[in-house]
């Protein structure tokens, strides 16, 4: 199964790096497969320092925010056992080991194991518009990929299920999704 969560590694300089990501998680939560592309920073550092931690959260402008590459790395600490950083305000953590890399494909597949993980405070539950968000920001992480009508599309869908259901946060998501893409139309 596909867990869509944040993750941290630390970057050359051993400051935190924040990326959102959807690992592949055993059913145990013992294993993890990420498949990062080899350019971006996350796939940098996992190949550099070999650790990191994701996170469980239900911080949809955080999401959305890290989407985009407009997220400032929020307050956290150390992790336990990984040269890493928990995440102050995430549900539930899960520190990893890189085990394997194969970079064979277009993506970077990197086996891990989970070597620690804990929980911070409760979820908070299904909310239609924190799911639409996280749809929202899977897009935005596409838009050179995916026809832009297409995506304006979805958008607008999706946009009706943040108005009926979501509170300030999930609005300034999804404002801030809507403004990125606005900008790849006008990039044309």
């Amino acid at each position: 199964m596909i867990l869509e969560a944040l993750v941290t590694t630390l970057d050359a300089t051993g400051a935190p790096h924040l990326a959102p990501m959807g690992p592949h998680v055993s059913a145990d939560f013992s294993r993890l497969t990420l498949r990062p592309f080899p350019t971006s920073n996350t796939c940098q550092n996992l190949l550099r320092h070999g650790e990191g931690v994701i996170h469980v959260t239900d911080d949809a402008l955080l999401l959305a925010r890290a989407a985009v590459g407009a997220a400032v790395v929020p307050p956290g600490r150390p992790a336990a056992r990984v040269n890493g950083y928990v995440l102050a305000d995430c549900c539930r953590y899960f520190e990893f080991r890189v085990t394997s890399v194969d970079a064979s494909a277009p993506r970077v597949r990197i086996e891990a194991e989970v070597v620690h993980a804990g929980r911070v405070r409760d979820f908070f539950g299904f909310n239609r518009a924190k799911h639409a968000v996280v749809e929202a920001a899977i897009l935005a992480t596409r838009l050179h990929l995916l026809p832009l009508l297409e995506v304006a599309s979805e958008f607008a869908k999706l946009r009706v299920i943040v108005g009926k259901t979501g509170g300030p946060d999930e609005h300034a998501a999804m404002d801030l999704l809507e403004a990125k893409l606005r900008q790849a139309e006008a990039a044309g």
